[in-house]
């Protein structure tokens, strides 16, 4: 048994896990007839298991999805909907991530763009890429509100450039000023190729120059996700009205 010097020194350390691992494993007659490697190795893999659990729910957390259950094994796949399952078991990977691409997930209201958008955070967050999730109108919410104090503008453009994944969602619900237009014209500019932004929009790339108010500006931000880029269209069957009509007592989410 760990003596309580041993205990302390592990806290210190900040690997107090190994404490409950060792007297798990006391409680294990055919483990404490392993090897001292053996009975260590195995300490050490639960100790990292539940260290990595426990960095992920911070990541989820941190990231504020609109829907933080959203799980890329629950996605619902019908051969009228466009969702592809080989797709979105690639996108799991995260390799688009590794690769700095960008996702354009389009479709009608309510074909599961949030949803989709969500579930993928998860897993760049199950990947410890540092993760956020927002919907466009509150992003130039806030930064409208920032910019009245000093530096404030900066502070903004800062923040949203360091998250690795960001998900927009409801991108060009709403019509532009030229401060937001701008806004955005220098948040793409940072982020483009360094790191992923999810776009989640009723909107084809076809459509986004005259919604962003046309001009140089708004071709410059079309632009940058013109090519380097996965589109991923949810079409138009109504998520809401399928699974309303789920059975009673069913696990219902969503999209």
């Amino acid at each position: 048994m760990l003596n309580e010097e041993t205990k302390r020194k592990l806290r210190m350390m900040n690997i107090g896990e190994y404490i409950e691992a060792f007297e798990t494993q006391y409680q294990d007659p055919q483990m404490m007839s392993a090897s001292f490697d053996e009975r260590f190795q195995a300490a050490t893999d639960m100790v990292y298991q539940e260290k990595y659990n426990d960095r992920v729910k911070r990541a989820v957390r941190n990231a504020k999805l609109r829907f933080p259950k959203a799980d890329v094994h629950d996605i619902y796949y019908d051969p009228k909907r466009p969702v592809k399952r080989e797709l979105i078991q690639e996108l799991s990977t995260c390799r688009y991530v590794e690769e700095n691409q960008s996702i354009i997930l389009q479709g009608y209201t309510s074909s599961g763009k949030t949803y989709l958008g969500c579930a993928l955070a998860k897993e760049a967050c199950r990947h410890i890429y540092r993760t956020r999730y927002i919907r466009l109108p509150n992003l130039l919410e806030e930064y409208a509100q920032k910019s009245l104090l000093p530096g404030g503008h900066e502070k903004v453009l800062t923040k949203y450039t360091n998250f690795k994944v960001l998900v927009i969602d409801e991108w060009l619900i709403n019509d532009l000023s030229k401060e937001e237009l701008m806004f955005l014209f220098e948040l793409s500019e940072r982020r483009f190729d360094c790191t992923a932004t999810i776009f989640c929009t009723l909107y084809r790339q076809s459509e986004w120059v005259a919604r962003l108010g046309g001009g140089t500006h708004a071709e410059s931000i079309a632009e940058r996700y013109r090519y380097n880029t996965i589109k991923v269209e949810t079409g138009d069957i109504n998520m809401r009205e399928i699974f309303s009509r789920a059975p009673a007592g069913a696990q219902v989410r969503i999209d």
